[in-house]
């Protein structure tokens, strides 16, 4: 019987065994699939960080996005088992075994756990000939020093995350009698950190990986560049509901600069996709050079920087941060400190 070791503390020479194993697997056309072997749980957990299971029903595995196909391909497995074995391992299905579930919370609650293990079943099937074209290096650290950079933490402060998890733990422990609490602790804290990278690639590529301020274009992911644009919430993480924490349309990929202009209020959006700034931010651009270099018009465009075909932020959380944040008056036309004219109505969108 596995346990937790035979996973997190996985070596070379048996994920090449296991490798091997899958290599000469013959796809299963009826009855039960053969179980799991720690790499391809390992390497669900690793995709687990790119796409969210919960996105896919019954109906629609088929429609999943990579690496789901490819991991399904190379396991002889459908789409829909891979998306099972993730659910097992965020602990939403009841059924899920209970080690793969301490196996996700004790590697996710430091990322560089996982990112060792994933160059270790990276390497090892390699050194089976199982090549790129079969598993590519989806997380793209394998053949590289770079550290496993979880997208967008910085965004999530400590007492977001214990908010968060607070008021998910008593459901949790109630669904799920055969975790202990300080289990279900570890793995909801996972499960909030796993949350906010699948956000922010979700936001930076529906805008394009510019910032939609000032235009400001940076495509790669790993190292340094992947600081220089963020996914910031409209509406805060902390007065959203799950739901809203993970929607793209709740979310503004931007520089750090204007991402903090407009999560403190100094900027905003309007229902027609306005840029706005506060009058004493507006006042201070007429005066100093340096601030009329980040807030002039240029850098800072009138309307929001959306490519073609992207979805626009829905207009109830610009609405929510017009009121809470920007302090303004949504209802009607903007505020009076506001340096826009007073034409830009909101519209609620179909949602």
């Amino acid at each position: 019987m596995l346990s937790v070791s035979d996973y997190v503390g996985i070596r070379t020479s048996s994920a090449r065994k296991q490798w091997r194993s899958i290599s000469a697997r013959s796809p299963v056309t009826a009855g039960r699939q053969v179980a799991f072997l720690p790499v391809e749980t390992l390497a669900c957990l690793a995709a687990s960080l790119l796409v969210n299971h919960r996105k896919y029903g019954g109906t629609t595995a088929h429609k999943a996005e990579e690496p789901i196909p490819t991991l399904a391909r190379l396991f002889q497995r459908p789409n829909s088992s891979i998306l099972a074995k993730m659910a097992n391992l965020d602990g939403s299905r009841r059924n899920g075994a209970k080690h793969e579930i301490e196996v996700a919370a004790h590697l996710l609650d430091i990322p560089g756990r996982l990112g060792a293990v994933y160059r270790v079943i990276l390497t090892a099937a390699r050194d089976v000939g199982i090549g790129p074209e079969r598993l590519p290096d989806f997380l793209g650290i394998a053949d590289s020093n770079a550290e496993l950079l979880l997208l967008n933490q910085s965004k999530l402060d400590r007492a977001d995350v214990e908010v968060t998890v607070q008021a998910l733990s008593a459901n949790w422990l109630e669904s799920r009698t055969d975790l202990d609490e300080r289990t279900t602790e570890r793995l909801l804290v996972a499960a909030v950190r796993v949350g906010q990278p699948r956000f922010a690639r979700e936001v930076l590529h529906n805008h394009g990986y510019r910032c939609v301020f000032c235009g400001l274009s940076v495509r790669l992911e790993t190292g340094g560049a992947a600081r220089m644009l963020v996914a910031g919430h409209i509406k805060a993480w902390r007065a959203s509901s799950h739901a809203e924490r993970l929607d793209a349309r709740n979310g503004l990929a931007a520089c750090p600069t204007h991402d903090i202009a407009f999560d403190t209020g100094l900027i905003t959006v309007t229902g027609g996709l306005r840029i706005h700034l506060k009058h004493s931010l507006a006042a201070a651009v007429g005066r100093d050079p340096a601030i009329r270099a980040a807030f002039g018009r240029p850098p800072l465009a009138d309307n929001l920087l959306l490519p073609a075909g992207a979805l626009p932020p829905l207009s109830k959380y610009l609405i929510w941060h017009h009121q809470h944040v920007y302090g303004g008056a949504p209802s009607h036309a903007p505020a009076p400190d506001n340096d826009g004219p007073p034409d830009d109505v909101w519209t609620q969108e179909e949602e």
